[in-house]
């Protein structure tokens, strides 16, 4: 073969080396992010509980703790009874001192949803193994008491 013939077969295999170097980059790299969202949303998942089931549980299981995340004055007007009280806002502070073993089980809830998940979710990052988000108080179709536990 000539000369020419010979550089274009290289410059053609340099070519495509490169393009299955940059090709494999990315779709590996895009699978190691995919993989690592994955594994963030699997980390960062609560389960979810219905008030029935929560109730039915909570009869049968005097372990469970019922933590209520709103504000201090929303649980002295209204509270599921047993609950216990860390408002959304304390709980990297507060948690730890009152729910010591990161396995019990935990049914959070608040008053429409949203801090009780923001509050599980958080649970769940600090490595509380068993949280459920059991939504709002005002889905909860049971009895109710006022006034500081």
């Amino acid at each position: 073969m000539n000369k020419r013939v010979k550089i274009f077969f290289l410059s053609c295999a340099l070519a495509i080396s490169i393009f299955i170097t940059v090709y494999s980059v990315v779709i590996i790299g895009s699978y190691t992010e995919t993989a690592n969202s994955k594994m963030t949303l699997n980390v960062n998942m609560v389960n979810s509980i219905k008030p029935e089931e929560a109730k039915k549980n909570l009869k049968n299981d005097s372990n469970i703790i019922l933590l209520d995340v709103r504000t201090k004055e929303e649980y002295i007007v209204s509270h599921i009874p047993g609950s216990i009280l860390i408002p959304v806002d304390n709980i990297k502070v507060e948690v730890e001192a009152k729910i010591r073993d990161k396995e019990d089980i935990v049914y959070v809830y608040c008053r429409s949803g949203n801090r009780s998940q923001t509050a599980a979710t958080e649970l769940v990052k600090m490595g509380y193994a068993n949280v459920y988000d059991l939504g709002g108080i005002q889905d909860w179709p049971y009895e109710t008491e006022s006034g500081e536990r």
